[in-house]
Order: structure tokens, then sequence, then C-alpha cells
């Protein structure tokens, strides 16, 4: 029986365990957020407090990582449909690239307005 020594990780592999990381991160983040209207039941003071919470530098930070991560699932998701559908199959370390740009791109796009709308940078 062969041993396996080595384990290269390819980029495929790379985009695979970052769209997996970030499908996790996407569910943690939903229950962090049914555990914020669940305080809406418990009563407008407990939300209000809940809310305190999250308004810090910090959660303002994690926003802008939270929207970083949807983005990279969801450009690698189109992705992935495309080469389910059988488009630039041969291409597909090319469209990774591509992929990584655009999502990159249009993540300091919208990281630089949500700053911008934070009133500059609160967590630095």
């Amino acid at each position: 029986m062969r041993v396996i020594k080595h384990y290269r990780i390819h980029l495929g592999t790379l985009a695979w365990i970052l769209h997996r990381l970030s499908g996790l991160a996407l569910i943690f983040y939903m229950l962090i957020h049914l555990w914020v209207i669940h305080h809406l039941i418990v009563g407008e003071k407990s939300f209000d407090g809940v809310m305190e919470f999250l308004s810090t530098p910090l959660f303002k930070f994690l926003e802008i990582g939270l929207i970083g991560v949807i983005m990279y699932h969801l450009f690698n998701g189109l992705r992935v449909i495309l080469i389910d559908m059988g488009v630039m199959v041969e291409k597909q370390k090319m469209l990774f690239g591509f992929t990584v740009v655009v999502w990159l791109a249009a993540w300091l796009w919208v990281s630089t307005v949500m700053v911008m709308r934070f009133g500059g940078l609160p967590f630095i």
C-alpha cells in the first residue's frame, strides 16, 4: 500500500477550502443574526443593549470582513456555476484569478464606502 507523504495544495484546492470556510463563516453570522433578532422578542431594552454592544468599533471592523466573506462566496460561487455548466473548464486557474481580482476590487470599493459612512476609521 502506497503512503501519501506530501500533499500539495493546488489553486483549485485553495479555492475549494476558501469557499467552504466562507460558507462556515456565513453560517456563524446567521447564528449571531438569529441571536440578535431573538432580543427583539425579549424586549426593547434587551435589543437596545445588544445593538449598543454591536455598535462598537470592533463590530464595525468585523462588518467590513463580513462583506468580504459574502463577496468571496458570491464570486467564487458564480465561478463554480460557470465551471459546472462547462464554461471555461480548461481555464479554471485564469477564471479563479479573475474572480479574486474582481472580489478584491469590489471589496475594496465597498469597504471604502463603509468606512466613509462610519465617519473615518473608528477601529484604528
